[in-house]
């Protein structure tokens, strides 16, 4: 069959499984946008800024586990892609992004939005194509989507010329690819993963630490049946929350930087820590140097980029997480270990992560009635500083893929058109996006997309006044000179009724419930502007330099900054 580039690419799109398109148009994407009406099963979102639709593809592929495709014009709309694909690249989100290129003839003579996207995106892709010929494009496609999904997942950029799209060929979608040198090892070495059981069987204080990786692999169950069979408590990274239930009795939550006291605790007494799909983040570790001083560590991941990059290993193991998992499983013996999983208990009863009980209206509180009221039964997608960390801290998690957040890049913005992303990939669920007042307007031109798809997004804005996370910051370790944090907003309700969805304001504890399930009850898109308290910091919190066990608890009083900042709340 004789095709043009354009309907090549969309036949090829339709064979890969692609049913949403994230995009924005352009000149040098109009041969493609008219053949769009010719495959009516590619359902094209209008964003209304192309990072919208860098985040929204991300946040559509972690709730389907399918791949994101977004979609943007030449120069200007390419490099807005930029930071949603540096996003998907830290977080390992299967991505295709698809940019149109200014006509062959003129590459590399600084035509009218020009952009060297594949340059530019050299270091935040798993790899990029510039395709040349009508007669590439095809394999391009099927490569792009193998790679995005396979191994370690993650961004792929394609780049097509204008005049690519008009060349015509005789078209046959290809059956097979053959990609020699890119072969992700799935089966773990069986000496590695024999010495990882001799280990665990002869460990007095175990410790599994979960991160994305169990998520992505699809582990959880092989990862239950670990930490039941030895008995071994399961802390976590930020982006591995749901990978194994916070309502298990072996659940720990989430180390790091504002992770629980008694996780990181345990991280620090442990004496052999299991680290299963996760890279050993800055964030995630504090003072590396001092990073689970007791304990000889077990790395299993399938990158092996990430072993040994930042911590020593013992045990490394290159594999598919599941798989590696499975391995250990069939030849671990039952263990029991109840004076460590007491230990545990008893810091936890310690250095209980409290809502404040005082009259105004604090963030923790309102996190923690949307997880009563929806009975846990949502996806809770954030942006990035005070309000995913309170996400983080406290919503009941019990599901996989059910907290998306920027992690590894930390985007502000990331939030609302990630969460309208996931709605539309899973229009039967309940999405709620937590979002700052700071970073809810670097992307608040992405209601309209909310309200013309229908994407039943309720969004709750932790409103503070501040750039919170950086106010703490400026509060505990720059002597409180507030400079560049204070923001003067909008009326957030307003806004929302010129976009033309519904809106509250809400300031008091009385309120919080019932505005929760008046979101809830409505069809469509509802916001709710909670008023929280100014100047609320996210505790504990490990300070810049400082290893897990030297965190800051919460000041007794609010007006103590010098105090934490000088060391005298720091756990020793």
């Amino acid at each position: 069959m004789k095709m043009n580039g354009a309907r090549i690419l969309c036949d090829a799109l339709t064979r890969e499984g692609v049913d949403v398109i994230f995009g924005f148009p352009g000149g040098v994407l109009l041969p493609l946008y008219d053949a769009f009406p010719e495959y009516p099963q590619l359902h094209h979102v209008l964003v209304r800024h192309e990072q919208g639709a860098a985040h929204a593809a991300d946040g559509y592929a972690r709730a389907t586990g399918k791949v994101g495709v977004c979609l943007a014009t030449s120069g200007p709309g390419a490099t807005n892609l930029v930071t949603g694909i540096a996003n998907a690249h830290l977080d390992s989100s299967p991505m295709v992004a698809i940019t149109g290129q200014v006509a062959r003839a003129f590459i590399g003579k600084d035509a009218f939005q020009e952009a060297d996207i594949t340059g530019i995106t050299l270091p935040i892709t798993k790899h990029n194509y510039l395709v040349m010929s009508v007669d590439e494009l095809a394999k391009t496609v099927k490569e792009a989507f193998y790679l995005a999904k396979s191994g370690r997942p993650g961004p792929v950029l394609i780049d097509i010329p204008k005049d690519v799209f008009t060349d015509e060929i005789e078209y046959e979608y290809p059956q097979k690819i053959h990609l020699p040198s890119y072969k992700p090892t799935l089966q773990g070495h069986s000496a590695q993963i024999r010495r990882a059981v001799q280990f665990i069987n002869r460990s007095e204080r175990p410790l599994i630490l979960a991160g994305r990786g169990v998520i992505v692999s699809g582990a959880h169950d092989a990862l239950m049946e670990l930490a039941e069979k030895a008995q071994i408590p399961v802390v976590n990274t930020l982006l591995g929350i749901g990978s194994f239930p916070q309502s298990h009795a072996l659940s720990y939550g989430m180390i790091g930087m504002h992770g629980v006291a008694w996780a990181n605790m345990a991280v620090n007494e442990t004496d052999l820590l299991v680290a299963v799909g996760m890279r050993f983040d800055d964030r995630a570790t504090g003072k590396v140097e001092e990073f689970a001083p007791k304990a000889s560590i077990v790395h299993i991941d399938i990158d092996p980029a990430e072993i040994g990059k930042n911590v020593r290993v013992d045990v490394p193991i290159v594999g598919n997480v599941k798989n590696v998992v499975q391995s250990i499983n069939k030849q671990l013996e039952p263990q029991t270990h109840e004076a460590w999983i007491a230990q545990l208990d008893e810091w936890r009863k310690r250095y209980p992560c409290s809502i404040p009980q005082g009259k105004g209206l604090y963030p923790q509180y309102v996190i923690s009635k949307i997880c009563e009221v929806t009975e846990s039964n949502t996806f809770i997608v954030t942006g990035v500083g005070q309000n995913q960390m309170w996400s983080a801290q406290h919503f009941c998690y019990c599901k996989p893929n059910t907290l998306i957040s920027s992690g590894g890049l930390g985007t502000m913005g990331f939030e609302l058109p990630a969460a309208i992303g996931a709605k539309i990939g899973c229009p039967k669920e309940t999405v709620w996006c937590i979002a700052g007042d700071g970073g809810f307007q670097m992307t608040i031109q992405e209601l309209a997309t909310a309200m013309q798809e229908k994407a039943a997004v309720k969004i709750a804005i932790l409103n503070n006044g501040y750039l919170g996370m950086v106010r703490q910051w400026q509060e505990l370790f720059y002597e409180g000179r507030y400079v560049g944090t204070p923001l003067s907003g909008p009326d957030f309700v307003k806004i929302a009724e010129a976009y033309h969805l519904p809106g509250i304001s809400v300031s008091s504890k009385a309120e919080v419930v019932p505005a929760i399930k008046k979101a809830m009850e409505h069809e469509g898109p509802f916001l709710i502007d909670f008023k929280v308290e100014p100047g609320e910091n996210v505790y504990p919190m490990v300070p810049p330099g400082a290893s897990l066990a030297q965190f800051i608890e919460e000041p007794k009083t609010k007006s103590t900054h010098s105090a934490a900042s000088s060391g005298k709340n720091q756990a020793k």
